[in-house]
């Protein structure tokens, strides 16, 4: 079994409060889990207006499958016009 634990740090620049900043991250969470089947949750900077950070952690039994999974995310994330992806990181076990 393997498993993937990713963290991504998002940059709303056009958001002007909290309300638009977490309309902006339901759009990108249901945008992830509705393409893949994985765990999905804004994890820190919740009281941040313009800024926020996703956890992500998809289980396997393939490691090569889970970096791939785990590229396309990178690129749903990174082509999100809203937000900007600043960093993100991948851990696996």
């Amino acid at each position: 079994m393997a498993v993937a634990i990713g963290t991504f740090e998002l940059h709303f620049p056009l958001a002007h409060s909290l309300k638009e900043k977490r309309q902006v991250m339901r759009c990108v969470l249901d945008r992830v889990k509705a393409k893949f089947n994985v765990s999905i949750a804004e994890v820190e900077h919740n009281d941040l207006w313009q800024r926020g950070t996703i956890g992500v952690a998809i289980v396997s039994n393939d490691r090569t499958l889970l970096e791939q999974m785990g590229q396309r995310i990178e690129e749903i994330l990174s082509g999100h016009d809203e937000a900007t992806l600043t960093d993100r990181g991948w851990e696996y076990l």
